[in-house]
């Protein structure tokens, strides 16, 4: 078939159609929920991204905001013959109107029945919290560190910030009495393992129960020794929930597996930033992320006949997952369950106020 296209400067190619066909739709449930996704029309974004920040950070290079229309065109093209929704949240960066996008992705979530996380300020009142989940679709909270306060040259001044500088104990009360969901993108270098993180989130869980705490890309976890260090200390916390989105390491995923049991994993894709075209590489102590762009970071270019063979990251991390599930033996109902059950479930439990506890 001719090349679609998809978003920014990525088609959709007979490469990705293989790899769907021959790889992931006899493996894949009928329903998929996508548990972290970036939805923000373009007009949102108030300053444009600094060649500072752009240089930064490979993902501060690829990820250009996305529609809410064209997010659903983007479904249906690479997941054809399922029914996709998600939990959906605008980009959580001060240069862009969090306020105004909210609005908007409000009304494109009750059109599509969608679910939304708001994006939160730190600096938010309670009253101004709650006016927020009052909203129908709206099921919790999307706080980051970045929203501490703006800087021109860094998304990272305040990564080394505490949890409860980004989400303040006075919202936490309230996202509690709620039974509120939180996605949590773990700050500090050192990722979910840091002493301070595992002793944070042992704090919220202990003091505000009943938040459903979803932490992001399995906290940040996307090599395996940080995934060895970090998730066994928190494996004994069943009510505690981790996203798999944007983790593309069958090893870090098979030790999720085992570690915390399907039943606490969270399919999502992070989207938009997957939908670009290439494959990952790690080392001991980092990764390399290869695409057919040429991008400020890829400056380590493969062959031409290499980078044909490339199909999307989102492909390329759910065929890492479904390497993961066949080397732990899980069968259609865990499957299922990552890619939909589980994040419905937890739903179910925020909009008729059931305890998720299992």
């Amino acid at each position: 078939m001719n090349p679609i296209p998809l978003y920014y400067v990525w088609q959709y190619n007979d490469v990705d159609r293989a790899f769907w066909l021959e790889h992931l739709e006899p493996w894949l449930p009928e329903h998929i929920f996508d548990a972290h996704t970036h939805i923000d029309e373009p007009r949102y974004r108030l300053e444009a991204l600094s060649e500072e920040k752009r240089r930064q950070h490979w993902s501060n290079e690829v990820c250009e905001p996305i529609a809410a229309a064209d997010a659903q065109r983007c479904y249906e093209l690479v997941f054809p013959g399922r029914k996709v929704s998600c939990l959906t949240f605008g980009m959580p960066l001060p240069e862009y109107d969090i306020e105004g996008s909210g609005s908007n992705l409000q009304e494109e979530c009750a059109r599509r029945g969608w679910y939304r996380l708001a994006v939160v300020r730190p600096q938010w009142s309670v009253e101004r919290l709650a006016e927020e989940l009052d909203q129908p679709w709206v099921v919790g909270v999307k706080p980051y560190y970045a929203l501490i306060g703006p800087d021109p040259t860094s998304r990272d001044r305040y990564l080394e910030a505490s949890i409860f500088d980004f989400l303040p104990h006075r919202q936490l009360e309230l996202l509690n009495d709620r039974r509120a969901w939180v996605t949590l993108h773990v700050p500090r270098s050192k990722r979910l393992g840091h002493p301070d993180n595992i002793a944070e989130i042992r704090q919220i869980r202990r003091r505000y129960p009943k938040v459903v705490l979803v932490i992001a890309h399995l906290g940040r976890c996307y090599l395996l020794p940080q995934a060895q260090q970090a998730l066994p200390q928190l494996a004994d916390d069943k009510g505690l929930f981790f996203d798999i989105s944007a983790v593309m390491n069958p090893d870090v995923l098979h030790l999720a597996l085992n570690v915390l049991g399907p039943k606490r994993l969270l399919y999502g894709t992070d989207n938009p930033i997957f939908y670009m075209r290439g494959r990952r590489q790690w080392s001991a102590d980092g990764y390399l992320n290869r695409t057919n762009y040429p991008f400020y970071f890829n400056r380590h270019r493969e062959p031409p006949e290499v980078e044909a063979g490339y199909t999307l990251y989102m492909y390329e991390a759910l065929g890492a997952l479904k390497q993961a599930c066949q080397r732990a033996s899980m069968g259609p109902e865990q499957v299922e369950a990552i890619m939909h059950g589980n994040a419905h479930r937890l739903i179910e439990s925020i909009t008729t106020c059931d305890s998720p506890q299992h």
